[in-house]
């Protein structure tokens, strides 16, 4: 800027003037975006299997909480299968005691067949029995053997079969679950669920729900104001309707839009009352961290031939 200055000299005739000691101060600054309102959370609920719907629609603009319930789907035979699979199951587990019990009698006839296999070996040895005797009773502990392998794997094999027959149920008990769409959390229907008797594929939306409380101020900051905003700052906004919202700054980009070259800052706000629905237009102001300023009066401020700004100042002869 430039300085207008008015020296003491005794050639020029003395005129009045008011002057003052400017001191620097800090002086509150703030961010102003345009922005708009955002759902803090929204999702299509859809279908993940075939069906057809046996419940009432739930109409648009309804509260849900989480867990309840959208669409039913009509079972069909998967309660059939359901049963059979447990059948199945129990069955299977009917198998073990039975397996292991054929175990223990096999190990019974080992232990019998060591036994004769030691008495032969020692007749024969001292000449009381054959070695047709002795070859005899080796051939009964190796069918012995034979049979503990056996009954071990059926053991193995009732095992099997319980895990197979419990995977089949625990399939079952899953598509049954399917048939229930549920809110995977609290918010408004931003659209009807689907209506009775309607079939669904895989995918099929059942209905869109969002979430209002909290929700998002979303704003756009040039490169050089990025700087002046942290999370956890306060902010405030005007709605269009003439509302006034205030919150904290939650999420600051790091990367600037590619085309734009601003970076994205959201605001969350209560909103228990859900009066402020998603993508209205707002005007937020982002609190950022004062600078040291001098508040000059507008009558101090001049400017010279080329336009530049500046202030009047009185220098004295000694320079101060």
């Amino acid at each position: 800027g430039v300085e207008e200055t008015i020296e003491d000299d005794v050639t020029l005739n003395p005129i009045s003037v008011v002057a003052m000691t400017s001191q620097a101060v800090t002086v509150d600054s703030a961010v102003i975006m345009r922005g708009r309102t955002e759902a803090a959370r929204q999702v299509t609920v859809a279908s993940e299997i075939s069906g057809l719907v046996i419940s009432e629609p739930i109409r648009k603009g309804a509260f849900v909480d989480a867990g309840d319930l959208l669409c039913q789907l009509d079972p069909g035979t998967l309660a059939a299968q359901l049963a059979e699979g447990r059948a199945r199951l129990a069955e299977a587990q009917g198998r073990v005691p039975e397996a292991q019990a054929t175990v223990l009698e096999a190990s019974a006839r080992v232990r019998e067949a060591e036994i004769n296999v030691n008495v032969a070996r020692r007749l024969s040895e001292d000449g009381f029995a054959s070695e047709t005797r002795l070859i005899s009773a080796e051939a009964a502990l190796e069918a012995a053997n034979a049979g503990v392998q056996r009954a071990s794997s059926q053991v193995i094999s009732a095992q099997a079969g319980i895990e197979g027959a419990q995977a089949t149920v625990a399939a079952d008990e899953r598509e049954i679950e399917r048939l229930n769409i549920t809110a995977p959390f609290a918010g408004l229907l931003e659209s009807d669920t689907s209506e009775l008797g309607s079939l669904m594929q895989p995918g099929a939306p059942c209905a869109t729900i969002i979430q209002l409380d909290p929700i998002k101020l979303v704003g756009f900051v040039p490169e050089a104001s990025i700087s002046q905003i942290s999370v956890g700052a306060m902010a405030g906004a005007r709605l269009t309707t003439g509302q006034e919202v205030v919150g904290q700054v939650t999420f600051l980009s790091r990367s600037a839009d590619e085309q734009t070259r601003t970076f994205r800052v959201e605001v969350r706000v209560p909103n228990a009352d859900q009066l402020i629905g998603d993508g209205q237009t707002a005007e937020i102001v982002v609190a950022s961290d004062g600078r040291m300023a001098h508040l000059l009066p507008a009558s101090s401020l001049t400017l010279d031939n080329d336009g530049a700004i500046g202030i009047r100042a009185i220098v004295t002869q000694d320079g101060s």
